[in-house]
Order: structure tokens, then C-alpha cells, then sequence
């Protein structure tokens, strides 16, 4: 378990390194395209177009708009690779001005703690000193301030978010970034379409190193290279998303969801790969009775694999979930992975067990 959190603490320092003043990353700032929401990621993350509480404030805020109730809170914790990995997420969304407008914030944490910082493990006479060893922690934060307001066209609502970014790597090394994101969507009837444009004034990402000299001494002893301060910049994720709500005798519900995401950095092991532009995909079902009670599923994760038989397949990741809203409360459970490791190419996934909890607040009655 030590050797994957050092791995991952070498994996976050690689990618903090760049060889100019700065450069345009694949996987920048992943830490927020994990997901939240138990409902989310057991659609497979396709929310694009059907979000409409709380939790729009990652998924489309524009969906902020549909909130119905005086307030709304949000809270998920969850764990991957073992436990070594958690991912905290809360957020708050209040409707203003007759409804019509509404306002929130979330925070975003990912962290792996406890670290072994091994530097000084050897000392100068060769001899290992055990008591030379001293824990850090790696972790990611996002704090995003949200509005969304109703627009004069029935059914049509836009949002956005501004995101400042803190990154740390123990007392080594520490980013500060800044970004927008802009949704909207539209609903007809039982038609729901949703865009949401990540990061689209791109987000920039300014690094500092500040090694104490005693630290640089031992990387250089060791043939590591030391990283320079460095500006890193995420570009935009385009999120298109399309759903259809069936309502049977207004007691069975059935919605099921598409979205289509086009990255712009490069190309990628997605659906359809391409330069500079690749198009990968996310589905999603719910099925719910009396708007009560809730069955999920979904697929995310489309990538090619190389077989033993030489030829190249495609490899999913299924997720599954369930939920239940009861009056104020609503909570939602999701079986998901974080990432396939040649899930469908004979690896093994490593999927975790999600739970996040809805509060409505003096809600609407009806």
C-alpha cells in the first residue's frame, strides 16, 4: 500500500513538471472529472442534460435552475485504491429572486494522506535512521462559486461557475488556478438536452516549488531532476447531453440518458479518438416508481484494448445504483469505477462503493 501512495505522489510531481514556462496537459486537473453524486456515477456519470438539484453544481449548473425547493445541501465521501485515495465533495444552492435565479457553492477534495517522506530515510554516514522519517499529504482542492438563472424561453435555463483551484504536495510544492465553466439546458415536454462547457475560458494552473537545499541535495544524489516553477493549463471539455423522461400513469418513471464529451487536448483511448478533438461517451438509465424509490445503471470508460489474440476490442466500465427520497432527505448508493486498468482486457477493476446524501430544505409543498 506504501508503494502505490509513492507511486501516486511521483505521478502528481511528474505531471506538475513541465519543460517551458507552460503547456497544455492531458489529465490536467483530473481530480475533477472523477464525479460526484451517488445518482451520477451510477448513470455513468450522463447528467449533462437531467441534472436538476444540488449536485448540478458539477454536473451542469444551469440545472440549478430547476431547483424547487428554499435550499438545497449536498455531501458525498468516498474511498478508492483501498482506502489510500478520498474524495470529499459538499455543496449549498439557494433559488433567489422568486425562483427564478439561483446561487451556490462546493468544495472539492482529493487527497491521499499519511505519505512516508523517505528523503532523509539514509543519512550522510550511510547508516538507515528510521527516525528520520516524516508523513506528508497530496491533495487537490476546488472551491466554485455557481449561478443559473431561468431564461425568457420555456424550458431553457444557463449557469455557470468560476472555480479557484489549490493543489499541494506536501511543504515540496503547491499550484494555484482559476477557471469558468458555462452551461445550459432546455426541456420540451418529456425531452431534456443539456451542454456544459468545462473549463472554457481554460484554466490556468501556476506552480511553485520550494525545496529546502538540504532536499535538493538528496534528489541530485539520487538522479532526480528537479522541477522548475511552471504554469499548466487546462483546456476545455465540451459535455453534450441528451435525455427522455417517460412517465407512466405518473407512478413508473423511466429516463434514459446520453452524453457525448469532446476533449480538445489531443487525442485519447476514447469512443472515437481523434486530433485534436476526441469524442467519448457515457449512458445512463433510471427507473423510478412514485419518485420514491430508484434503480440505476450506466457505462463510462469506453476504451480499445489490445487482446491476446492481436486484435483490439472495446472494453466498458458498468456501473450500478440505487436510491430513495423520503420527504427532506434523499439517499442515493453507486457501485463505480474509477478507472478501467484494462477492465475488459483481463484486468481488474477497482470499483467502489459510493454514498451521498441529498437535504432539501423547506420543501415546496405541494
Amino acid at each position: 500500500m506504501q508503494k502505490i501512495k509513492s507511486l501516486l505522489v511521483i505521478f502528481l510531481l511528474t505531471a506538475a513538471s513541465v519543460a517551458g514556462a507552460q503547456q497544455v496537459r492531458k489529465y490536467s486537473n483530473e481530480f475533477l472529472n472523477i464525479g460526484v453524486g451517488a445518482r451520477g456515477l451510477a448513470m455513468g456519470g450522463a447528467q449533462a442534460a437531467s441534472t436538476d438539484d444540488v449536485y448540478a453544481t458539477y454536473y451542469n449548473p444551469a440545472g440549478l435552475a430547476r431547483i424547487e425547493n428554499n435550499a438545497q445541501i449536498g455531501i458525498m465521501h468516498t474511498e478508492y485504491f483501498a482506502g489510500i485515495s478520498k474524495w470529499d465533495y459538499g455543496s449549498f444552492a439557494v433559488p433567489v429572486q422568486d425562483k427564478k435565479r439561483t446561487i451556490g457553492f462546493s468544495f472539492y477534495r482529493f487527497g491521499v494522506d499519511n505519505i512516508a517522506n523517505t528523503l532523509f530515510l539514509i543519512g550522510p554516514d550511510g547508516n538507515i535512521n528510521y527516525d528520520n522519517i516524516r508523513s506528508f499529504s497530496v491533495a487537490d482542492y476546488a472551491l466554485m462559486f455557481h449561478y443559473a438563472q431561468k431564461l425568457p424561453v420555456k424550458g431553457l435555463t444557463i449557469g455557470g461557475s468560476v472555480k479557484g483551484i489549490y493543489r499541494k504536495v506536501g511543504s515540496f510544492a503547491q499550484a494555484f488556478g482559476f477557471g469558468i465553466d458555462i452551461g445550459l439546458q432546455y426541456r420540451y415536454k418529456g425531452l431534456q438536452v443539456g451542454l456544459m462547457a468545462r473549463d472554457i475560458s481554460s484554466t490556468f494552473s501556476a506552480w511553485d516549488f520550494s525545496f529546502t537545499e538540504d532536499e535538493k541535495r538528496v534528489l541530485q544524489q539520487t538522479n532526480n531532476q528537479l522541477p522548475g516553477n511552471t504554469l499548466e493549463i487546462t483546456v476545455p471539455t465540451i459535455n453534450l447531453g441528451v435525455a427522455y423522461n417517460v412517465n407512466i400513469k405518473n407512478k413508473f418513471y423511466i429516463k434514459p440518458e446520453v452524453n457525448f464529451v469532446l476533449s480538445t487536448d489531443g487525442k485519447r483511448n476514447v469512443l472515437l479518438p481523434g486530433k485534436p478533438i476526441s469524442v467519448d461517451m457515457n449512458a445512463g438509465l433510471e427507473l423510478s416508481l412514485f419518485n420514491i424509490g430508484y434503480i440505476r445503471a450506466g457505462v463510462t470508460n469506453i476504451q480499445k484494448y489490445m487482446a491476446e489474440n492481436g486484435k483490439r476490442n472495446f472494453s466498458v466500465s458498468p456501473t450500478v445504483g440505487a436510491g430513495v427520497h423520503i420527504k427532506i432527505i434523499s439517499l442515493d448508493y453507486a457501485l463505480t469505477n474509477l478507472t478501467t486498468l484494462s477492465s475488459g482486457g483481463g484486468g481488474t477493476g477497482l470499483y467502489s462503493n459510493v454514498i451521498s446524501v441529498r437535504f432539501d430544505i423547506n420543501k415546496k409543498q405541494k
